[in-house]
């Protein structure tokens, strides 16, 4: 869970809306997984092969989040 949380963490501070927000909300305890899931893989879907540092983070997130 240790990787899972320094992902979030990277999200929860990234600045975009769309993942920021639902990552800070899990790590202070919200039972949002599935909303988390899904803006997840919608950030992964519109910017998941960029070349950003955050293109892997979504693809592992997903993964330990399942």
């Amino acid at each position: 869970m240790t990787e899972l949380y320094e992902i979030l963490e990277k999200f929860a501070t990234c600045g975009w809306d769309l993942i920021d927000r639902p990552a800070r909300d899990f790590l202070d305890g919200k039972d949002n997984r599935d909303e988390l899931i899904a803006a997840i893989a919608e950030a992964d879907a519109q910017c998941g092969s960029c070349g950003c540092e955050f293109d892997p983070l979504y693809k592992k997130a997903l993964e330990l989040l399942k």
